[in-house]
């Protein structure tokens, strides 16, 4: 059943009127310029974050490189103080081969008091 309050096909042509070709292209023209605000707003914001992650990277690089630094430096102190502590292993067998055992816990006793002492005083 039809509602009363309806127009049959009346209806249809009064949702139209005021409505005409000129009124759908400035309508289309709004729009797109609506849209175009839209996408440079967002394109700045878009530059905003590249600037920031551009940023971001180039101070994350520099840390890398600080870090890098600092491990070679690092490393180089191992190596040599290796290098140091074979020296002095080498030396304390060519002690302990060769002398008496007292005169061994003499030194090992002397070496141990005397890094205590120079731990302690550097701390």
């Amino acid at each position: 059943m039809m509602n009363p309050r309806r127009e049959p096909r009346g209806g249809r042509s009064s949702l139209f009127d005021g409505i005409e070709e000129g009124g759908i292209r400035a309508a289309s023209s709004y729009s797109h310029e609506i849209n175009e605000h839209d996408n440079e707003r967002a394109l700045e914001g878009l530059q905003d974050r590249v600037l920031l992650l551009k940023r971001l990277s180039g101070d994350i690089n520099e840390e890398v490189d600080t870090h890098n630094r600092m491990l070679d430096r690092m490393g180089n102190d191992m190596d040599s103080s290796r290098g140091f502590l074979s020296g002095t292993m080498d030396r304390f067998k060519t002690v302990f081969e060769t002398k008496s055992s007292r005169r061994m816990l003499t030194l090992v006793a002397s070496f141990v008091g005397l890094f205590l002492v120079i731990y302690y005083l550097t701390r």
